[in-house]
């Protein structure tokens, strides 16, 4: 069949490329020119991608990237999966709507799309269905198919990819579900399908709030149990040992990537706009959460202080600008933030980081460095902010006069864990 994968992201690119590797012929259709010249060249900055499967899919001519909009036309399926940003609150979708005016334009009866995107419930429906349909002039269900099956893919996971985990799959009636579950039955190993686009939506802001809550509970608790001079890392360890009733999540300095910082205020604002009630389990999560930076500063400025140092002009070296280990998935990451703060107080900061490549929003003074033992000798403060297997951690304990470690990776007399 003739694929279009709409956005070729963390998410877009992983699908476009599968598909191509079971035989069908993908257009990885993005607007962003520099990223489609990237990979036309075979260079993949994906992580689950690799620039060699890529290489592979570009010389077989079953995977083409394009930016031009006339590329899209003729598809027997289309998916779509563009970012869902958050703007003052409120959830942005117009990414969302000028893909599906885009696809609008070359839509033919019998064709299936579907979105991906993270997005409240309701929008598959209420939302990207009518601009298809004003767009081509045909019916959702009636004239062509159209579902919805939220994203799972988690970057760098060497277990879980995106063949291996299950796929929720929904349709707009009985025969957009059927057309849904066998594209992405060739895809996949399981396919979990769903009564209606709702549920799936929903299903996947489940998913995330779940994760955004707990990992809010343990933030709170280890900054608790740090004055109360209990070793939460330790604690964790040992209720994790059960092996029922208790799901393990750990400490850390902020959440970061799409979805947790985004997608559980997805839900709290449809629950607010269609039922006049907060969600105040996201409420607190959020508010935590995202001031965990703050707190990771003020660890900071507590460590200066002790060595009777200012912060202003002290130099402090970040390890980790992703917001999850060994990807350089830097969306959203708690590290910007961080550098943020201390760089306005005055401190000369410096971050390390091999797995980010594409440029990320960060403070023009933030220099990036390798994470040599100089450069580690030289910091008044070391802040493992991201716990990458690549960095050299006996390295780093050795050479660094003092590492606040927010992964529990390190152990020393010159190291404190968050």
């Amino acid at each position: 069949m003739r694929v279009v994968v709409v956005g070729q992201g963390y998410v877009g690119l992983p699908l476009a490329i599968r598909a191509a590797e079971v035989g069908h012929q993908v257009i990885g259709y993005d607007v962003d020119s520099r990223r489609v010249k990237s990979l036309a060249a075979g260079e993949s900055f994906v992580e689950d991608v690799s620039s060699e499967r890529l290489v592979r899919a570009l010389e077989r001519g079953s995977y083409r990237p394009s930016e031009l909009a006339r590329d899209c036309g003729g598809f027997d399926v289309a998916v779509v999966t563009v970012p869902t940003p958050l703007r003052e609150g409120t959830p942005d979708l117009r990414y969302i709507e000028e893909s599906a005016r885009t696809l609008a334009r070359f839509l033919r009866p019998g064709a299936t799309v579907v979105l991906e995107s993270t997005t409240y419930p309701g929008t598959t429906e209420e939302l990207f269905a009518p601009i298809l349909e004003d767009g081509s002039g045909l019916t959702a269900g009636a004239d062509f198919h159209l579902g919805y099956s939220p994203e799972r893919i988690d970057p760098g996971n060497a277990v879980w990819g995106f063949q291996q985990t299950p796929k929720v799959v929904s349709g707009v009636d009985a025969a957009s579900l059927k057309a849904v579950e066998a594209f992405y039955g060739e895809l996949v190993d399981t396919t979990v399908p769903v009564s209606s686009p709702k549920e799936a939506e929903l299903a996947k802001l489940l998913e995330n709030t779940f994760r955004h809550v707990n990992i809010a509970l343990v933030n709170e608790i280890a900054m608790f149990a740090r004055h109360l001079d209990i070793d939460v890392w330790q604690a964790i360890e040992a209720a994790s040992s059960k092996p029922f009733g208790f799901m393990k999540f750990t400490p850390g300095p902020g959440v970061g990537g799409h979805c947790l910082p985004i997608d559980p205020s997805y839900l709290s604002w449809r629950v607010q706009r269609e039922l006049g009630q907060n969600f105040r389990f996201v409420e607190l999560a959020n508010d935590i959460n995202s001031h965990m930076p703050e707190y990771v500063a003020r660890r900071v400025i507590d460590a200066l202080n002790a060595k009777r140092r200012s912060v202003n002009g002290s130099r402090v070296l970040l390890l980790g600008l992703a917001y999850k280990k060994n990807t350089g998935d830097a969306r959203e990451s708690p590290a910007v933030r961080v550098s943020q703060l201390l760089i306005d107080m005055g401190a000369k900061v410096r971050a390390a980081d091999p797995h980010v490549v594409e440029s990320i929003e960060v403070d023009a003074r933030l220099v990036r460095v390798e994470p040599t033992r100089k450069e580690i000798a030289a910091a008044d403060v070391v802040v493992l902010i991201t716990d990458h297997d690549t960095f050299d951690y006996q390295l780093i304990a050795e050479h660094a006069s003092f590492v606040l470690d927010c992964r529990n990776r390190l152990a020393g007399p010159n190291v404190e864990v968050l």
